[in-house]
C-alpha cells in the first residue's frame, strides 16, 4: 500500500490504550500537548477488557467491570481532547526525526514524541490442538466466551490470579470447573486462592500439565501428565481456558530499543520512563515485568506524559 505521509507533527503519539496509554493521554491532554492515541482496531483498552470484576482500583469500593473502568479511562482522555484512533500501528522509525508510525491503512503519521504502552499478550501453550482449536473451545477470555458453555465441564490452566479469577467466573455457567497447575499450590494471591479453594464447583488437579488438546470440530479432552508420578491421564472437557501469563509487545521495537533479556520487557531509565532513544517513552506492562496491575501502569503511564512534557519544553 502506498505511503500517505500526514501533514501534521503531533506533539505526541501513544500507542496502546490499556490504563497506561490512556493515563498518558489524560495528562498529556491537560498538558495541552495534543496527544493522538492509536488503540488498536481489536484489541483497545488492553487486557482489561477480558477482566470481570476488578476490586483492587481506588475509587471503587464495589468493585467495577473491567471493560467498563477502561470505558472510564477512554472517556476522560476524551474529555480533555485526546484524538483517540482505533487503528493499528504496524510500524515504527523511532530514530528518525520526527518519529515515523504507520498505520496498516498505509498512513504516516510523525511525532516529536512516542509513548509506548503496548502492554502485554496472552502467553499461549504450545500444544497439538491448541491453535487448530481456538474458538472452538480454546479460549484466553472467561468474559468472553464462558457464555457459551452452559452446563459443561470445563479446564482452566493456571495457578495465578488470572486463573482463579476465569475458573471463579466461569463457575456461573459451567456445571464444572478444573483447574489444572503444575504445582502443588496455587500462586495466586491468599484472597483469591482462598475464593478458589472453597468454591464447590471447582476441583483442583496438582502436579499436573496438560500435553495436549484434543477434538475435531470442537475440543473435547485434554491430555495431562503428572509431573511426580510421571502418569498420564486424559480428561473429558468442552473448553480449555488458558491463564498462563503474558509477554511484552514488544514486536514494533525490536532492532530499535534494548529489551530486557530476562522478562521481555522494554528497558527505560529508571526512574523516568525514558528509552535509549531520545524522544521515545515507555510505561505500563510493556515496561513492567514485576508489578503488572492496573495502577502501576497508570502510575507509569502519568509519569511518561509528565517525562515528554519535560522533553518537548
Amino acid at each position: 500500500m502506498a505511503e500517505n505521509l500526514t501533514a501534521d507533527v503531533h506533539d505526541v503519539v501513544i500507542i496502546g490504550s490499556g490504563p497506561a496509554g490512556y493515563t498518558a493521554a489524560i495528562y498529556a491532554s491537560r498538558a495541552n500537548l495534543n496527544p493522538v492515541l492509536f488503540t488498536s482496531s481489536v484489541e483497545a483498552g488492553g487486557e482489561l477488557m477480558n477482566t470481570t470484576d476488578v476490586e483492587n482500583y481506588p475509587g471503587f469500593p464495589e468493585g467495577i467491570m473491567g471493560p467498563e473502568l477502561m470505558s472510564h479511562f477512554e472517556a476522560q482522555a476524551r474529555r480533555f481532547g485526546t484524538d483517540v484512533q482505533y487503528e493499528d500501528v504496524t510500524d515504527l522509525d523511532l530514530t528518525a526525526e520526527p518519529k515515523r508510525i504507520t498505520l496498516a491503512n498505509g498512513t504516516v503519521h510523525q511525532a516529536r514524541a512516542v509513548i509506548l504502552a503496548t502492554g502485554s499478550q496472552y502467553r499461549e501453550l504450545g500444544l497439538p490442538g491448541e491453535s487448530a482449536l481456538m474458538g472452538k473451545g480454546v479460549s484466553w477470555c472467561a468474559t468472553c466466551d464462558g457464555f457459551f458453555f452452559r452446563d459443561q465441564p470445563l479446564a482452566v490452566v493456571g495457578g495465578g490470579d488470572s486463573a482463579m479469577e476465569e475458573a471463579l467466573f466461569l463457575t456461573k455457567f459451567a456445571s464444572k470447573v478444573y483447574v489444572i497447575h503444575r504445582r502443588d499450590e496455587l500462586r495466586a494471591s491468599k484472597i483469591m486462592a482462598e475464593r478458589g479453594l472453597a468454591n464447590e464447583k471447582i476441583e483442583f488437579i496438582w502436579n499436573s500439565e496438560v500435553t495436549a488438546i484434543n477434538g475435531d470440530a470442537k475440543v473435547e479432552s485434554v491430555d495431562l501428565h503428572n509431573v511426580v508420578d510421571d502418569t498420564t491421564s486424559t480428561l473429558d472437557v468442552n473448553g480449555v481456558f488458558i491463564a498462563i501469563g503474558s509477554d511484552p509487545r514488544t514486536d514494533l521495537v525490536q532492532g530499535q530499543l534494548d529489551i530486557n533479556e530476562v522478562d521481555g520487557t522494554i528497558v527505560v531509565q529508571e526512574p523516568s520512563t525514558k528509552t535509549k532513544i531520545s524522544g521515545v517513552f515507555a510505561a505500563g506492562d510493556v515496561v513492567d515485568g514485576k508489578y503488572r496491575q492496573a495502577i502501576t501502569a497508570a502510575g507509569m503511564g502519568a509519569k511518561a506524559a509528565i517525562d515528554v512534557e519535560d522533553y518537548l519544553v
